[in-house]
């Protein structure tokens, strides 16, 4: 297997390299979950202290579907909001995730990320200097390059969190066994 990131023959080569970087996550993303059980994909890590794979990719899933409406220069509808969201919950943390099964949390991932395909196969490298807010309360500002560098960067930095999460699942699973 060749890595490069390269991105589809219709998108303008630099759209395509930060286009192609997302893509790379997302295959990450993809295999780094492979196998969880339902109850690894709940496991909230010792104590049910931190966040499950399953909010993590909810999460993922959500923060993308939001840069891909910033990249189409539209507002997020609010049947997707209702759908996909929220961002976070009345205490200022991720949604509550339990009992959805790793293919149905991939499968939404994977329709976001068609959308993301589609919208950068619209975008020209000059389109990248676009200026678009983001934040809880849109109080911060990025550029649309920085916005697709940010979805491959937030993918992989919550992916470093899932393997954390299997490693602890994996040593309670033997912890148990040998007692």
């Amino acid at each position: 297997m060749l890595y490069d990131l390269q991105g589809e023959g219709n998108m303008s080569t630099i759209v395509g390299m930060l286009y192609g970087a997302v893509r790379e996550n997302s295959e990450r993303l993809k295999s780094i979950t492979e196998g969880m059980s339902q109850e690894e994909v709940d496991y909230k890590g010792p104590g049910g202290h931190y966040n499950s794979a399953a909010q993590l990719i909810k999460h993922i899933t959500y923060v993308d579907l939001n840069w891909v409406y910033r990249i189409k220069g539209e507002a997020l509808p609010q049947s997707l909001k209702d759908e996909y969201g929220p961002m976070i919950d009345e205490h200022n943390k991720l949604p509550m995730v339990r009992g959805i099964s790793l293919d149905t949390l991939l499968s939404k991932y994977e329709v976001v990320f068609n959308l993301l395909k589609d919208a950068c196969s619209q975008l020209t490298d000059a389109d990248l200097d676009r200026i678009v807010t983001f934040g809880h309360e849109n109080e911060k500002q990025a550029t649309l390059r920085w916005g697709l560098w940010h979805m491959a960067d937030h993918n992989r930095y919550h992916q470093a969190h899932i393997n954390q999460l299997r490693k602890w699942y994996s040593e309670q699973r033997s912890g148990m066994e040998s007692e």
